[in-house]
């Protein structure tokens, strides 16, 4: 079946799924093949049954800013089919990849008659809302190296070898994370070796271990506070 392993469409009943199947398409991606570009005028919604993509925006002087990778389960392309708008962000495949393409019409008609995905898509949509104004409040108050904390806190997971310790894996490059801050690699090399000298930071083979993970958040929260 077109929507199987895909759980946005979990509570589409089979015989629904099956008739709306009938216009969707899979496609495969290699690694680093463009999914969509900036401006297109296309208005599919995306499904990641494999691999993994990442979606950034690029600013008018050409900078570009990541805003983040989506895994299976996850999809995008949602607020082209909505607002009927080009798009806004740029999609390229991390890995090869299989996504399950829906056409804008066949994914608002599901949306519309389905409460409970309707339900689902309005989590999904209010969740961004309120990651997007947190960063705006970190790129409005906090100075680079607080950035940098506030992201790698996002990133990371608790390590599960050591309590307490937290871990981003595998290890970003320079280049992403400054991608994701708004900077140059140069700045977050600085500010990593800082890091490091303070023993906020540490490189493994297998990822950025982050020792002291509650100090680098009490340190944004009081930039944040006003308190530092």
């Amino acid at each position: 079946m077109t929507f199987a392993g895909i759980p946005f469409f979990e509570d589409l009943p089979p015989d629904k799924a099956e008739m709306y199947g009938r216009s969707c398409t899979r496609r495969r991606y290699h690694e680093g093949e463009l999914v969509l570009d900036f401006d297109d005028a296309s208005s599919d919604v995306y499904f990641v049954v494999h691999g993994e993509v990442r979606v950034l925006i690029r600013t008018a002087s050409g900078r570009e800013m990541i805003l983040g990778e989506l895994g299976a389960g996850r999809y995008f392309g949602e607020m082209a089919a909505i607002d009927g708008l080009k798009r806004s962000a740029n999609v390229t495949a991390l890995t090869n990849t299989e996504l399950c393409v829906v056409p804008a019409g066949v994914f608002l008609e599901v949306v519309l008659d389905e409460p409970r995905i309707c339900h689902r898509l309005l989590r999904l949509l209010t969740l961004r809302v309120r990651e997007l104004d947190t960063r705006l409040v970190e790129h409005s108050m906090l100075d680079l190296r607080h950035r940098l904390y506030a992201e790698l806190l996002r990133l990371s997971a608790p390590r599960h070898a050591v309590a307490g310790q937290s871990i981003v894996s595998p290890p970003p490059r320079q280049q992403d994370l400054a991608a994701r801050i708004g900077c140059r690699r140069e700045q977050v090399s600085r500010e990593l070796t800082t890091m490091m000298e303070e023993g906020l930071v540490e490189k493994t083979k297998g990822g950025l271990v982050l020792p002291r993970p509650e100090t680098l958040r009490s340190r944004v929260q009081r930039v944040l506070d006003g308190t530092e």
